[in-house]
């Protein structure tokens, strides 16, 4: 049984299609980390999925329960760490994670809280009002309060926004000893090093529909080998126009010509040619952030390459 099934889900929101079809998997002890820019429908497809809204159409299954029939089933199952923080700024850390740690019927509340309060690094100062808290604290007891009630499921949406470096990777090592403990993670997140370091799958939203899946790995292999050229400043034009003229297509990144490998050859020829001053001449090495950002640039038609 997979931890999350998403088949043909399509949201709208009056004549705004934000979600256009989704079909995703999501297997049990693994962290999932879905990648897209603003506004390309990842908060909503978080919202479908922990049942805080419902599909226009389309079927969804959370450890093989719909969240529509079993609302409160799912609920117990599944924790949400959102990016607005829902903590009670009166009351102090402590209190706050024995609130949340009742709700959910923890028998030992104590030892659950003093664990996650240590790996946390919530120790000194939970006992103080949270108003108190700066925006880095109250995002850590934020994830602690997410944490409690062994929650199969765990909905992190840009966890460590704000964190300092040393707390970026207690959390990334917590992610990791969920997912070793069995648990499965979905995970939104701004930053590409961390989704190459925690996810065992990535998929890429844009435009409301899933364009790019697979480990980390297959993503960048899967990508077309790309070559950089930078002429001299003054002969950019020139060496545009010559690539024009020969019918070799590029495209301008950075004001850099950018080039697949099938016409990197052909233009070194056609710009020598021409006399233009070449300083530079790279294989690109392709990481999830150029992968991001030309999903993004290209429309979506960058997916499955």
């Amino acid at each position: 049984m997979k931890a999350i099934t998403v088949r043909g889900v399509r949201k709208d929101f009056g004549k705004l299609a934000v979600l256009k079809g989704i079909d995703l998997d999501v297997e049990q002890g693994e962290v999932f980390t879905l990648l897209g820019a603003n506004g390309a429908g990842k908060s909503t497809l978080i919202n479908i999925l922990t049942t805080l809204s419902r599909p226009n159409h389309g079927t969804v299954s959370i450890m093989g329960l719909d969240p529509i029939q079993d609302g409160n089933r799912v609920r117990k199952l599944i924790s949400l760490n959102a990016q607005t923080a829902t903590l009670d700024g009166e009351f102090s850390g402590m209190e706050n994670l024995r609130l949340v740690a009742q709700l959910r019927g923890v028998k030992d509340r104590k030892t659950a809280i003093t664990t996650l309060a240590e790996r946390l690094d919530l120790t000194s100062f939970l006992n103080r009002q949270v108003k108190t808290y700066s925006g880095g604290m109250r995002r850590r007891l934020d994830i602690a309060m997410s944490l409690i009630g062994n929650p199969q499921i765990v909905f992190l949406d840009e966890p460590t926004t704000g964190v300092d470096p040393q707390n970026r990777l207690a959390l990334w090592q917590m992610i990791r000893e969920i997912r070793d403990a069995g648990k499965t993670v979905f995970l939104t997140t701004q930053y590409l090093d961390e989704a190459d370091a925690l996810s065992d799958h990535i998929g890429f939203i844009h435009d409301g529909v899933i364009v790019k899946y697979g480990t980390p790995n297959e993503i960048k292999q899967r990508v077309i080998t790309t070559y950089t050229v930078q002429v001299k400043s003054g002969e950019q034009k020139v060496a545009e126009n010559a690539l024009a003229m020969a019918g070799i297509d590029y495209t301008i990144v950075e004001h850099n010509i950018s080039l697949s490998a099938v016409n990197a050859k052909k233009a070194l020829a056609v710009l020598l040619a021409t006399s233009i001053t070449i300083e530079r001449f790279d294989r690109d090495e392709s990481d999830l952030e150029s992968i991001f950002l030309n999903v993004i640039n290209q429309g979506g038609s960058y997916a499955n390459n």
